[in-house]
């Protein structure tokens, strides 16, 4: 756990330089998302710094945006946002929230960068209202094009955390073993495949 943070805390000063080249992906993306989260509570995990949150704060009643760095959310603090928006650090494994406490759980390019990522799931669940809606988009890099395969080798040397190379049908299918029905899926073109889901 201390590595990945480590690497999250060296890059968050370029992360969002880095996460522009994906700036069409991640547009279709926030036009996904803005419909799911109206007027609704929203945690996101794994938010980096903020991206996703801000370009869909305006819909949102408010947005719990947390990141187990402590550097991305320094990060994301800095910049301009919302006043619904509300950053902390947090372990997504082991989350302070109450259970149910949220509409909407927002957990964008992690989970194939985590391990366990069942447990994580699990505390998610839990702190979801039952009615309440997981989106949860990560890049399947089974998928990745030549191209993608010679960045994704370079991200692994400057010690990027890749704990699964999922197919975009394998990844739908590791969600429904975990008890979720995929609601909605789409494959978004970026620099990797991106699997966006909205489960329930």
């Amino acid at each position: 756990m201390k590595n990945r943070r480590n690497f999250w805390d060296r890059t968050a000063i370029i992360y969002d330089r880095f996460m522009r080249r994906d700036a069409a992906a991640y547009d279709r993306m926030y036009a996904l998302l803005r419909p799911v989260v109206r007027d609704k509570t929203v945690l996101e995990l794994a938010a980096g710094t903020g991206l996703i949150a801000k370009h869909i704060a305006n819909a949102a009643e408010y947005i719990e945006v947390t990141d187990a760095s402590e550097q991305m959310i320094r990060q994301a603090e800095r910049e301009d946002h919302a006043e619904n928006l509300h950053f902390s650090v947090q372990d997504m494994f082991c989350l302070p929230y109450a259970d149910a406490a949220f509409d909407v759980v927002i957990v964008s390019n992690a989970l194939h960068i985590v391990p366990q990522q069942e447990r994580a799931l699990h505390e998610i669940k839990r702190v979801l209202k039952d009615d309440g809606v997981l989106i949860a988009p990560t890049f399947t890099h089974a998928e990745n094009s030549f191209p993608g395969k010679v960045k994704a080798f370079f991200m692994n040397l400057a010690g990027f955390p890749l704990h699964s190379k999922w197919t975009s049908e394998e990844y739908l299918k590791f969600l429904q073993q975990n008890d979720w029905t995929v609601r909605k899926s789409v494959v978004l073109k970026a620099s990797f495949p991106l699997t966006y889901t909205r489960n329930v």
